[in-house]
């Protein structure tokens, strides 16, 4: 059985679904929360570049796993748990991410 759900952080529905025992979440969807950019999911790529030129791989702390998408198809989706969340938070330049530390 797959449990999907949606949690609100200041207005952004970011997805989750219930993966290996615990919660994992949409990273794209986090970062739209979390800042101000356009296109959620360049800023994402952009992010992993820039972590990457400096030794630190965050797809490895990312698993591809299927969520709805707005057009109400499943896709697949880069998602982490709540560990490796906190750490991807913590590459984002933004007032929004220290508050998603006190949620």
């Amino acid at each position: 059985m797959v449990n999907y759900a949606l949690v609100v952080f200041q207005d952004s529905k970011i997805r989750r679904i219930w993966h290996n025992e615990q919660w994992y979440f949409s990273v794209v969807d986090v970062i739209g929360a979390l800042t101000d950019s356009s296109n959620p999911r360049n800023y994402w790529n952009m992010l992993k570049a820039r972590e990457a030129e400096q030794g630190i791989e965050l797809y490895t702390i990312c698993v591809q796993l299927k969520l709805t998408a707005e057009d109400g198809k499943l896709r697949e989706t880069d998602c982490t748990n709540t560990e490796s969340l906190f750490r991807i938070v913590q590459s984002i330049p933004s007032k929004k991410a220290e508050l998603f530390h006190t949620v």
